[in-house]
């Protein structure tokens, strides 16, 4: 089951722009129209947090933060 409002998606990435870019190369998603796409999004790192805006959500509404935490 989806969580309601939620989109997962598997594939790879890349850092572009001098570091001020994150590619996401989208091979599968759970909204199909992402599948075989490449996303990109201005990111920020603080410490072990790299943070990215999803600035036109697929479902509407504001824009959407994403937050990768390293694993230690």
């Amino acid at each position: 089951m989806v969580v309601d409002g939620t989109i997962a998606h598997t594939g790879t990435y890349t850092i572009d722009d001098g570091g001020k870019t994150l590619t996401l190369h989208i091979q599968t998603s759970t909204f199909p129209n992402w599948d075989g796409t490449a996303q990109k999004r201005p990111f920020k790192v603080s410490g072990d947090t790299l943070t990215y805006t999803v600035a036109a959500p697929s479902a509407g509404g504001p824009a959407a933060e994403v937050v990768w935490k390293r694993v230690k």
